[in-house]
């Protein structure tokens, strides 16, 4: 499983042009769910991502994460968004592969696991729609954009 995780300060997802999430400030998270991931990938990237210490302190030094500036009384959340193209292959010709990507019915199951296991720690999880046409707009804080890989741990 692998995610483009970005500090914010506003995010927002659309599909026909009707909002179907966002948050005020916290965390953008971009979702790939590869053939060979589990409910294993989605528990270790869900508890990385919440607990990752890329939020300023008093003193600007990157050392809270997004569960202490919650529980500080920031309102903040994750907006996920599901994306296989991070699974894309492009080492050979132009056209990307993404034969490493999951099916799209066992995607949805994770992605959706995932997104259940931000809740289970008390996280707002906004979410936009699996599989639709989607138009992202947000504001890099920083900008802070981490990339996190499952089976690179």
């Amino acid at each position: 499983m692998k995610a483009v995780i970005q500090r914010v300060t506003d995010a927002s997802v659309s599909v026909d042009n009707i909002v179907k999430g966002s948050i005020k400030s916290g965390l953008l998270v971009y979702l790939g769910v590869a053939h060979n991931d589990s409910e294993k990938d989605a528990c270790w990237l869900a508890e990385k991502t919440v607990n990752l210490r890329i939020f300023n302190d008093t003193e600007g030094k990157m050392n809270l994460s997004l569960r202490e500036i919650i529980a500080a009384g920031e309102p903040a959340g994750i907006l996920s968004i599901s994306q296989f193209t991070l699974l894309a292959d492009a080492r050979k010709g132009r056209r990307p592969s993404w034969n490493g990507a999951a099916l799209p019915q066992t995607a949805k199951k994770l992605y959706e696991y995932f997104n259940n296991k931000i809740k289970e720690q008390e996280i707002i999880c906004e979410s936009g729609e699996f599989q639709a046409h989607m138009k992202v707009t947000y504001t890099n804080d920083g900008p802070v954009t981490i990339l996190l890989d499952s089976k690179e741990i």
